[in-house]
């Protein structure tokens, strides 16, 4: 219900999951049922038996502040989906509203995941020759090295399973690749992760130049870094987007050069499209939560909820938990006690 372009287009999207994907895991639409059923009705999906809807009188607008939505809108739509997923209703929330009530929200209710402390909200990002995720997408801003460790294996599931590889590449952003460059967060993470290699594909630190090219399919950082650098990502894209077609404008010449580049302008399009993932899941909590952009259409809806579904089959939860817990026991070991020298 919060989100910028209304319940109208959720219901479209969910029109266009259902008929794509006959094993679609059941939906449930959650909201004010007097706005929802006739938007159901109109989309011929009343009678669908993969389709049901929870009521919920309220709403938490973009504006409102998170903690004090959260405490005075208790039959918000928000706050009734992840309590279907704290229940077992449901096994993942989908949400395109308020970013900081969901976060706020998510992490009261259901609390973290056992042996971590903060949540990260990871992003898929186009990059030369594929995707990579970056992670922390700004869910925790003030992190210490074991947030980071900690984001680094939330950040190789998920790309395990969204992305499809089998062992994905992580590399820490910092500002050298030698040994003490970057600051005491950055070191003490660097050998907390070192430690871990086994559970993660740990390739050791990154610079800003090598984000986007072949190097490394997990990008590590806090979530001020991160959060910064996807923002300053999406604004470049539509900057240059924007000088390319001011460019092309030009001259005859130019465009009729353009219509005969269509095909590559239009797949140019296709992998910059924040669109095909649809949303940055909210990783660490004791449940499944994804956040949908606030201004997300039909299509960018329909991907999120496919991403969703994903999440469910292929059993992202147990498979962060248990590599968590693998962790957690190998950076807690004790050194090993060097051989005596003769």
């Amino acid at each position: 219900m919060g989100g910028d372009l209304g319940p109208a287009e959720v219901v479209a999207a969910v029109q266009i999951a259902l008929a794509e994907d006959a094993a679609l895991a059941p939906l449930i639409l959650v909201g004010q049922q007097e706005i929802l059923t006739p938007l159901i009705a109109a989309a011929g999906l009343s009678k669908n038996p993969r389709l049901s809807l929870v009521h919920a009188s309220e709403v938490i607008a973009m504006d409102d502040k998170p903690l004090k939505a959260l405490k005075a809108k208790k039959d918000a739509s928000m706050v009734r989906a992840i309590e279907l997923v704290k229940a077992g209703t449901a096994r993942v929330a989908v949400s395109s509203g308020n970013t900081g009530a969901l976060m706020a929200g998510s992490t009261l209710r259901l609390r973290m995941m056992h042996g971590i402390e903060r949540p990260a909200l990871a992003a898929v990002i186009p990059r030369e020759g594929g995707h990579f995720i970056l992670i922390d997408a700004g869910a925790n801003p003030e992190a210490r090295a074991q947030h980071l460790m900690h984001n680094a294996i939330l950040g190789a599931d998920y790309a395990r399973v969204i992305l499809g590889l089998k062992s994905p590449r992580v590399g820490l952003l910092s500002i050298g690749t030698e040994e003490g460059k970057g600051n005491a967060l950055i070191t003490e993470t660097n050998e907390l992760l070192k430690k871990i290699n086994g559970v993660i594909n740990y390739v050791g630190p990154i610079e800003g130049f090598q984000v986007f090219r072949d190097h490394v399919d997990v990008v590590v950082c806090d979530g001020f870094v991160g959060n910064t650098l996807l923002k300053t990502w999406e604004s470049l894209a539509k900057f240059i987007t924007g000088m390319l077609k001011d460019e092309l404008k030009k001259s005859p010449l130019r465009m009729g050069g353009a219509f005969l580049a269509k095909g590559a302008f239009n797949a140019l399009k296709i992998r910059m499209n924040p669109d095909r993932y649809g949303g940055a899941p909210l990783l660490g909590v004791r449940g499944n939560i994804l956040k949908a952009h606030g201004s997300s259409n039909r299509h960018a809806w329909a991907s999120a909820i496919r991403a969703g579904h994903t999440i469910i089959r292929q059993d992202l939860y147990h498979s962060i938990e248990e590599h968590v817990a693998k962790a957690n026991q190998l950076v807690q070991a004790p050194a090993p006690i060097a051989a005596p020298t003769s």
